[in-house]
């Protein structure tokens, strides 16, 4: 298989990276983030306008991302099997269950909001499905649909029920715990990751299995390793992103002026079933940027950060619980909205010239090292300067 395609893969899963840093990071800066009200220490004109940007152009998008590269690499785990001359099934079955664990690990110990859990699991479910997908894309629609309707249907109920006034307290809890020691931020993460872990099922789970359906299609038509196919393709799908805009544009106005009632749920639905456009503008864009003639630079800045996708996933939670937790420096609802997106950039950054510099000295990162000792039951020397091919 064509290199320069598996960098291009490797490149988007390092740009994703970007966008869920960008999400994730306002769990740990903002106590009032996804709590139903906006935070009244920062209410001014930039605060609103920090929010509604990251509402609208990072939130419920690149989860959706990472999803479609997840079901992408399926197959190239696949591949990877065959060339290796061993049992798929048996080596995935290890593979999910090393993610959940890792994801569990990880949720109960740093960040309660870890999606890695959920992969796992979905995983099993693909793997149920394996030699059944003929027919994935018609299956991710109809989970799409039926992800926005369950949440139409929670909507409902809401406006039938009354609004009443939001519930402050886990505000309240998480502050006290993140400004505590380590002892109490510890135990405040534990103990949200069970009821996170439920929320994340049903609220993303369906759009999330749905990019995997999708993204494994793509990688059964070797969609990167086409370039000239797919590049006659990638104008029509930059477009289609104006319908992901418009339901980004209606999530983000929701967010910021009703982020506790009905309205920012029925939004919520709508962004389920237009969000996956956006996200393919996204990828249209950078395959576009990707061919130009400034491409082989951008590509060798995110591939490193995609080869070591899993580490620094994990190495952004542990960054942020230092910074905003009692494991570190407190600095929840110390930092003003401009201010918690102005460390995006710069934690993002430094992860891309460790990334580099790790890939000088060894072939794997510590956690993908671990994750392919667990998947083919092998303990696994590290090989300094080798540049393996692409998960």
């Amino acid at each position: 298989m064509d290199q320069s395609r598996l960098l291009n893969v490797d490149a988007l899963r390092g740009f994703a990276l970007l966008g869920i840093l960008s999400v994730n990071i306002w769990l740990f800066a903002d106590p009032y983030f996804a709590s139903g009200v906006n935070n009244p220490r920062y209410g001014g004109g930039l605060d609103i306008a920090v929010r509604f940007v990251v509402a609208l152009l990072f939130e419920t998008k690149f989860y959706l991302l990472f999803s479609f590269l997840f079901g992408y690499s399926f197959t190239l785990q696949m591949a990877a099997a065959e060339r290796a001359g061993a049992a798929f099934r048996p080596r995935m079955l290890r593979r999910s269950a090393g993610l959940a664990v890792l994801g569990v690990l990880h949720g109960c110990l740093l960040f309660y909001g870890d999606i890695l859990h959920l992969y796992g699991l979905l995983c099993f479910l693909l793997l149920a499905l394996y030699g059944r997908q003929r027919r994935a894309i018609e299956v991710a629609a109809a989970l799409l649909l039926l992800a926005a309707l369950m949440l139409a249907a929670l909507g409902v109920v809401l406006l039938l029920g009354g609004e009443g006034a939001p519930d402050l307290k886990p505000v309240f809890a998480k502050l006290a715990a993140f400004h505590g020691e380590a002892r109490s931020t510890q135990a405040y993460i534990t103990g949200e990751f069970p009821s996170t872990v439920a929320l994340l099922l049903f609220g993303q789970g369906p759009s999330a299995f749905a990019m995997f359906l999708i993204g494994m299609a793509a990688g059964r038509e070797q969609l990167f390793a086409r370039a000239d196919a797919l590049r006659a393709w990638l104008p029509r799908v930059l477009r289609l992103g104006l319908l992901g805009a418009g339901g980004a544009v209606l999530y983000a106005l929701a967010s910021e002026l009703a982020p506790g009632g009905a309205m920012v749920i029925f939004a919520t639905a709508l962004s389920v079933l237009t969000a996956p456009f956006l996200t393919a503008a996204y990828v249209a864009a950078l395959l576009m940027l990707f061919d130009s003639r400034h491409g082989a630079h951008v590509i060798a800045a995110l591939a490193p950060m995609g080869k070591l996708a899993l580490s620094n996933y994990l190495m952004q939670s542990l960054v942020m619980a230092v910074l905003f937790t009692g494991y570190g420096m407190r600095l929840c609802d110390a930092l003003p909205p401009i201010a918690v997106l102005a460390l995006v950039p710069a934690i993002y950054l430094a992860q891309m010239a460790l990334s580099a510099w790790w890939l000088k000295h060894r072939t794997y990162g510590p956690a993908e090292w671990l994750l392919r000792a667990i998947t083919n039951w092998q303990w696994l020397p590290q090989e300094a300067g080798a540049q393996p091919p692409s998960r």
